[in-house]
């Protein structure tokens, strides 16, 4: 009876044994899956140009993308009304690759959301704004180019100076800026009924600067957006309240 238990013992030892072994395969087969998935993401890095249609116009769009081994996305669209512009929150997911850009348009910036397909050679993007209010197909082929590093950020750090026409009076504003590692833009805006008032969220994004402030007119609080091209020397600013019942335009110089 004893000798029978040991035996049996020993077999279920065995099979418990054999059990683990093919879990450990199993195991090691996920994790090399998973290592060749990741891999054959980084054939998302390199030009895609592609065409998209807008009211009926073809608009030609360049991307340039560098995919990391954690499936991280970086580069920058060519093509849109402002160009070129950086990709955000980039990802490769096996054959999936996702991210969004910033854009204007008619004065209005605009969040893009790219959600791609990734066959040999091509890229099957649907693009859409984020609200969903609208959306198109583009089919983006690999060029032989090489992919071109996102553009540093422009430094504004300074005081800038320019004037504005409200209701046929000229305004004096003083703008000081602070830019970070980063792109994070902090300052103040000198001028305004409430003044100095303080920059929230200010960032730059290439060539493109953009924050807004708070500020005080016959008692009422309004929240004033700015967008401003940075060129040598100059940045020209669209600025308005955030409901659009107002804009204006302003170009200051570096003092």
């Amino acid at each position: 009876m004893e000798v029978g238990m040991r035996e049996m013992r020993g077999r279920l030892f065995c099979f418990r044994g054999e059990c683990m072994r093919k879990l450990l395969r199993i195991a090691g087969l996920i994790a090399f899956m998973a290592i060749v998935q990741s891999a054959w993401a980084t054939n998302a890095s390199g030009t895609w140009k592609g065409a998209v249609d807008f009211q009926g116009t073809s608009v030609p769009l360049t991307f340039h993308l560098t995919t990391a081994n954690d499936g991280a996305v970086t580069g920058t669209v060519e093509g849109l009304p402002t160009t070129p512009v950086e990709i955000r929150d980039g990802k490769v997911n096996g054959d999936s690759i996702t991210f969004w850009v910033n854009t204007d348009y008619q004065g209005q910036t605009y969040k893009l959301v790219y959600t791609g397909k990734i066959t040999e050679g091509q890229i099957a993007f649907t693009l859409a704004t984020e609200d969903g209010s609208w959306s198109a197909q583009l089919a983006a082929m690999k060029s032989a180019e090489t992919p071109v590093a996102a553009p540093a950020p422009a430094d504004v750090t300074g005081t800038w100076k320019g004037a504005f026409d409200f209701q046929g009076t000229s305004m004096l504003l003083t703008i000081h800026l602070s830019s970070a590692t980063g792109g994070a833009v902090t300052g103040t805006v000198e001028g305004l009924p409430t003044t100095p008032a303080e920059i929230h969220e200010g960032k730059l994004n290439g060539d493109t600067t953009t924050f807004w402030v708070i500020t005080d007119y016959q008692g009422q609080k309004y929240k004033l957006v700015y967008t401003g091209k940075i060129t040598a020397g100059q940045i020209a600013f669209t600025f308005g309240t955030d409901d659009g019942t107002w804009s204006a335009q302003l170009t200051v110089t570096k003092a």
